[in-house]
């Protein structure tokens, strides 16, 4: 990447793009399927943050929502949407995390 922060919309894209990154720090085009399972403490290579819906706070989702802040973080604003009424999973509210 010619610098810059790369913001990953969508779990599936950080995990297709975190599967992709060479070890120069490139993406490289490929096609399948990955097994990249994304949690607390995973060393980002490219991905610099996210767009995500609110996932179910118990679910591997949200592990990978984790890593990119602190669990007790990342569950503070969960516990604000659901007293704010936020929508969770697919065409709900939205958080951006860095």
């Amino acid at each position: 990447m010619a610098g810059g922060r790369l913001i990953a919309v969508g779990t599936s894209t950080v995990r297709a793009l975190e599967s992709s990154v060479t070890a120069e720090g490139f993406i490289r085009q490929q096609k399948g399927w990955t097994d990249k399972f994304i949690y607390p403490s995973y060393g980002f290579r490219i991905v610099k943050g996210m767009i995500t819906n609110f996932h179910m706070p118990q679910s591997t989702l949200i592990m990978m929502v984790s890593a990119f802040a602190e669990t007790e973080l990342i569950m503070k604003a969960y516990k604000t949407a659901v007293k704010e009424n936020y929508k969770f999973l697919s065409y709900g509210d939205a958080m951006m995390v860095l």
